[in-house]
Formats: structure tokens, sequence, C-alpha cells
């Protein structure tokens, strides 16, 4: 399998940009939270050749084939790959022998490389196991799990916050209707419960009725949500004075945490009715742009992947706190 041709990194020029103030320093540190198939590490390799990579990913699938791709790129010896989530990014840093990061980036949500795994299952247009687990080889809980053995109540909540599935009752309704003669164990059988669960006046609109159902069952399975939370603040706080934390988000459950965990770095801790804004006080951070930013046309024509994203970018203005 070729890394090369499984993953076109999304936004890769705009990505590179904001992080060049960070990574054309002598001897930066750059970590990619969120491996997949190098493309980003890859260019930003290329673009600053005083950068070593620490990559992280959970899959040891991809960071095999990553390995691949970065040696035969020629950037042996300026890489060093770590296997652990990457909410873990200072025990990442220390086993790379680093102390801070001077680049940081994180592109969520899934790789291209376990999209186009069938066997994962993580596509609904494919006839797969209902696994979706992101570390095979280490978690436990797979969707099946999930749709065999949760209640009612827990499936359509997962439904609702994870997927946000206005049909969610009756999806799970469904689910724990049907398994009670046969279990759900592959794709097909979960994709046909839920569209006879949404009304047929609804099934047309908003892509295919099985893409919230699925997204949700994937981020509860590898607790998604859980991990990006711990890792916006272990991120923020292993960024070198003058480093830049760059994400890119596909929904809006995950770009909301990024933007509120944004918002709230970059704003001043002084007490409300205070007439002067003291030193003490003032944010560790700033934004490098306002708002987020979104892929160009031309992009989203040739990658439909990057329809969707939401890109935003944080640096740090102050030393970090020594703990």
């Amino acid at each position: 399998m070729d890394a090369s041709q499984l993953h076109a990194p999304v936004m890769r020029e705009e990505c590179l940009e904001l992080l060049r103030p960070a990574l054309e320093r002598e001897e930066s540190t750059y970590v990619d939270c969120t491996l997949g198939m190098a493309g980003h590490a890859c260019a930003v390799l290329d673009a600053f050749p005083h950068a070593h990579l620490v990559g992280i990913d959970r899959d040891r699938a991809a960071l095999g084939l990553a390995r691949e791709r970065l040696t035969s790129e020629g950037f042996e010896g300026r890489f060093t790959l770590v296997h652990t989530t990457y909410d873990r990014v200072a025990d990442a840093l220390a086993h790379a022998g680093r102390d801070r990061a001077d680049g940081i980036l994180m592109d969520l949500g899934l790789s291209s490389f376990q999209i186009d795994t069938r066997e994962r299952g993580f596509a609904y247009s494919a006839d797969a196991p209902l696994d979706m687990r992101m570390n095979p080889d280490g978690d436990a809980l797979t969707a099946a799990d999930i749709l065999n053995t949760w209640s009612e109540q827990d499936i359509a909540n997962i439904l609702y916050r994870y997927g946000e599935e206005k049909f969610s009752r009756r999806i799970a309704r469904t689910i724990v209707k049907e398994r009670a003669s046969e279990p759900f164990e592959r794709s097909p059988q979960l994709v046909s419960a839920i569209e006879k669960s949404i009304p047929a006046k609804s099934r047309h609109s908003g892509g295919h009725p099985a893409k919230r159902t699925f997204q949700a069952l994937r981020i509860a399975v590898n607790e998604e949500l859980d991990i990006l939370h711990d890792a916006l603040d272990n991120a923020l706080a292993a960024l070198a004075p003058g480093g830049r934390l760059v994400i890119e988000a596909y929904h809006s459950l995950e770009d909301r945490m990024v933007k509120e965990t944004f918002t709230a770095a970059s704003s001043s801790k002084a007490p409300e009715g205070l007439p002067v804004d003291l030193a003490q006080f003032a944010p560790d951070f700033s934004l490098v742009k306002r708002g987020a930013m979104k892929a160009p046309a031309s992009e989203q024509e040739t990658n439909p992947r990057s329809a969707s994203v939401r890109l935003r970018a944080i640096e740090r203005i102050t030393p970090p706190e020594i703990s």
C-alpha cells in the first residue's frame, strides 16, 4: 500500500504558512498529533529543513505506513514516531528527547487510510464488520458492542450527542428491536435499520441518512471528544514561546471545542469590573487568525474531504509555567 497515494493533506499550504514563523527556527520541533499517512508531516519536513517531527498515531498500521513513506522520501533521522493517543503530547515529546514543541498540528477525524481500509467498518457505503476502532490492537469496545449491549436510551443519547441526529430515538428503538432476533455484526444491517427509522422525506436531505449515526458510533468507540478535550489543554501547555498550535476540525462538535478553548486561552483573566487590565491577568496566547479558515473552492472541488474543514491557529506569547 502506497501511503503517498492514500492521503491528500487538507489545506496543506495554509497549514505550512501558519506554522512557518514557529518552524523556521533552528532545531525546531514539530508535533503531528494525528500523523495518519504523513501527508502534512512530509510537507512540513520538506518546507522546514531544521524541523524534527514527533509523529503520534494510535493506529499501528498507519504508523508503519507513515514510517515507510517518511523514509522513502528522504527524512530518515528527522522523525520520531510514537504509538499513543494524541492527548499524551508531553509523553511523546519526552520519548523524542524534546522539552517543548514549536509547532503542533491536529488534523482531526478519520484518516484516509482508516476510511479506505474496508474491514475497519468506518464507511457506511461498504459491507464490513461493525468495528470502528482506531486502535484495534489495544481497544476492546467496538461499534457492534454498543449496538448489541447498550440500552435503547444510551444508544439514543450518543446518536443525538455525537451525531446530532434528530431521529436518534427512532433509530435506537429500531436497533434494539432488531437485535433481539439477530445481533448487529455488519454495516449493511445498521444502514438498513437507520433507513427504516428515518421518514422518507428526510432520507434524501443532508447527505446519506447513515452518516450521522456512523459518526456518533465512531466518536463513542474511540472516546474522541474526551481525548480532544485533554489534548487541547496538553498541547497548549507543551508549546514553547512563539510556538503555534494549528487545528483542522471537520464537524461542529470538534470545532466548537477548539473555538472555546482558543477563546479562553487568548482572553484576559482579569476579574470583571477591574478598571485596569493588569499584566498578571494578560493571556498567555494570541489568536493567529480570528475565526476559522475554510478550504478554497478549488481544493473543495478536487478533495471533497476539505469541504467541511475549519482551520484555526493560536500562538503562545509568554513562557510556559515550569511544572
